[in-house]
């Protein structure tokens, strides 16, 4: 039995280095970094002062009067992604209303900004002082809703709250409802906005380089936070051929599984991590030898970038896939990172380019890897993996490719480590 084929018809982009589809890919082509001093609050009393914000973001230019109003900032960058994503389908919005139509929108801390927000009047002003309009801008619930309302859509409606690795969550989510026939389209991805509550705790636990990050260099010091929202329209091949629509990429497996051992550690062996990837090409009905490009997880940080080069290793063994960062240009994004990264991937399957890993500079031998570094390299794009090994143990793998290279999808089998 062979299951429905789900594609990518559509993405959306708000970046750090750009907003659109077409600006983002573009700076990522060229190693644009987005990574700055910190303008949305006073991060200097936290010992660290950059981050890479989305500075070119107007509300108006997306929303409506009334949503730009009643929005917090992360609900307003997911509602621009999504139109922008439904637009570059080729869809009008009232096509996809009624409940053939879902959304799932991945995220870290949500509307977290609008909390502090609250908490900051509260405290410092009083309980009376808090701002009526404030209270329905809050909850990260409310990401998927205003991604659905914007499009109408009536079906499931859910938010993932699974810390850097939602995105690739919410697309393999997603793909499945589709193949299980629940739905035709969905609206997947994920948002994340920088705010002082996050930025404040990864510096309290080390974690945080004090102006760049440098992904598998012998010299890295630790992440760069980001902001922005990613997300991509997925469609059953049925529905996207009746509506003779040109798909972008094809979804193919995905892998998940949770290390189970620390908040912030990899796992010394990596077994979760070895065994999401092996799902991913599995369960596309490939093997490693498949496998064109690694979009890498790469945060900068000493032992993920370790733990992700010897998943690298057992996965590939002697064979030196290119693997590529973009959070040297673009920070790590947190729930946004992997739909981010996704849509890279995409435009890599259209394009044949790897973006560059900006920062990455001197090669460490515990990272032995094919790091694309300078400028976009061309190569072979068939099948390209999306690794995302999050805090928490979350591992998402997901596995893109370009339309017409994979087999028909079967039901998955366990793949063990």
């Amino acid at each position: 039995m062979h299951l429905p084929r789900v594609f990518v018809t559509g993405v959306g982009a708000v970046s750090p280095i750009g907003t659109g589809k077409t600006a983002f890919f573009r700076a990522l082509e060229a190693g644009l970094c987005g990574i700055g001093e910190v303008c949305a609050f006073d991060a200097k009393r936290f010992g660290r002062e950059y981050a890479a914000e989305v500075r070119d973001f107007v509300p108006r230019d997306h929303l409506t009067a009334a949503e730009a109003r009643t929005m917090g900032r992360c609900s307003a960058f997911t509602v621009a992604a999504t139109r922008m994503a439904v637009a570059d389908a080729g869809l009008e919005p009232d096509a996809l209303r009624g409940p053939r139509t879902i959304a799932i929108v991945g995220t870290t801390m949500g509307e977290a900004r609008v909390l502090e927000e609250l908490d900051r009047a509260w405290i410092v002003e009083g309980r009376d002082s808090v701002r009526k309009a404030l209270i329905p801008r809050y909850g990260s619930t409310l990401l998927s809703v205003h991604a659905a309302r914007a499009v109408g859509a009536e079906g499931l409606v859910m938010t993932l709250p699974a810390a850097c690795a939602a995105g690739n969550y919410a697309i393999g989510l997603g793909s499945d409802l589709l193949r299980s026939g629940r739905a035709d389209v969905a609206i997947a991805g994920a948002s994340e906005v920088l705010q002082a509550l996050e930025f404040a705790g990864f510096v309290r636990i080390g974690a945080m380089a004090p102006r760049r990050c440098q992904p598998f260099d012998r010299d890295r010091q630790g992440l760069i936070l980001g902001e922005g929202s990613g997300v991509l329209v997925l469609e059953t091949e049925e529905h996207m051929v009746r509506r003779h629509a040109r798909p972008l990429a094809e979804i193919g497996g995905y892998g998940l599984s949770c290390d189970g051992y620390h908040i912030t550690r990899p796992h010394p062996d990596a077994a979760g991590s070895i065994a999401a990837m092996r799902q991913a090409i599995a369960w596309s009905g490939l093997t490693a030898d498949d496998v064109d490009f690694v979009n890498a997880h790469g945060t900068g940080t000493q032992a993920n970038d370790a733990a992700e080069a010897k998943v690298m290793k057992d996965v590939f063994g002697t064979r030196r896939v290119p693997i590529s960062s973009m959070k040297g240009m673009l920070g790590h994004c947190m729930g946004a990172a992997s739909a981010l990264e996704a849509i890279s991937c995409v435009m890599t399957l259209e394009t044949g380019l790897y973006p560059p890993t900006i920062g990455h500079e001197n090669p460490d031998p515990e990272c032995d890897l094919d790091v694309v570094t300078g400028t976009a390299r061309q190569g072979k794009a068939d099948v390209i993996l999306n690794n995302s090994l999050a805090f928490g143990g979350y591992n998402a793998v997901l596995c893109l490719a370009r339309p017409g290279v994979l087999a028909p999808p079967a039901p998955p089998v366990e793949v063990r480590s």
